[in-house]
């Protein structure tokens, strides 16, 4: 029998996200698919500004001329190893921009690099987004993020591994 404590985080651990993908790069590679701005406009948002350090910003713009809709504007990254890991603060479009993008704290993104240990130039990356509330508008959203990351994590193995995931 669970205690009430095991319940609520179980309930808790089913909002967060958790994507994984394995790449066809080496974990330097991988790690630079998601901090080289260039490398991140090949597969998640046509302009992305990332300055690679604790504190930096990881802003990513879907709509460059509505810099403050539908963008990570202000998100910065919390903490990093290169080729390791890397984590930074997310907010959410438009639809979800009157809740999502004024919590205190806002949801976060921890992303995994993993190497093959056998030799081989493969990485195993695993993305965990959190920080979910458990109000109706909360859930549409991590629903929504379900998809979108579903979809950015497809894009990201047909640009590295050169087929559909």
């Amino acid at each position: 029998m669970s205690t009430a404590l095991e319940t609520k985080g179980e309930r808790g651990a089913d909002r967060v996200i958790h994507r994984a993908a394995r790449l066809r790069c080496d974990a330097h590679r991988a790690f630079e698919l998601f901090t080289v701005g260039r490398l991140l406009q090949t597969w998640l948002a046509p302009v992305a500004e990332v300055e690679p350090r604790v504190g930096g910003k990881y802003e990513l713009f879907w709509e460059p001329s509505l810099r403050e809709n539908n963008s990570t504007i202000g998100c910065r990254i919390t903490a990093l190893q290169p080729d390791q890991f890397l984590s930074f603060e997310w907010k959410g479009p438009t639809e979800f921009k009157g809740f999502m993008n004024e919590a205190d704290p806002l949801t976060h993104v921890l992303v995994c690099f993993i190497p093959a240990t056998d030799g081989r130039a493969l990485t195993d990356v695993h993305l965990i987004h959190s920080g979910w509330r458990s109000t109706p508008d909360w859930e549409a959203a991590r629903q929504w993020f379900e998809v979108s990351w579903r979809g950015a994590f497809t894009e990201l193995e047909k640009q590295v591994n050169g087929t559909k995931a």
